[in-house]
């Protein structure tokens, strides 16, 4: 048996119905002190220094697969526990 839904709604409803926290106000704090780290000439938070972690130059975009996994593998563990929760 083949079931399609389609869902329309916004980032905020989506979150807000999978239980993710809003971390939007988070975010926008932690980009205007980047942002105004980055004016000031702060060492440490040029571009280069601030993609360094994700870019390895060893193993091109290794780092940002192991990112990418790190998160599917966390929505995963919590979208299991929710349902076995749910039952």
């Amino acid at each position: 048996m083949k079931l399609n839904v389609n869902v329309e709604a916004t980032p905020q409803e989506l979150r807000e119905f999978l239980g993710l926290p809003n971390v939007q106000p988070l975010q926008e704090e932690m980009m205007a002190t980047i942002r105004e780290n980055m004016r000031k000439g702060v060492q440490g938070f040029d571009p280069v220094t601030l993609m360094k972690p994700f870019l390895s130059p060893q193993v091109p975009m290794q780092s940002l697969e192991n990112l990418q996994k790190a998160f599917w593998e966390t929505f995963s563990k919590a979208s299991i526990a929710r349902r076995d929760g749910a039952e």
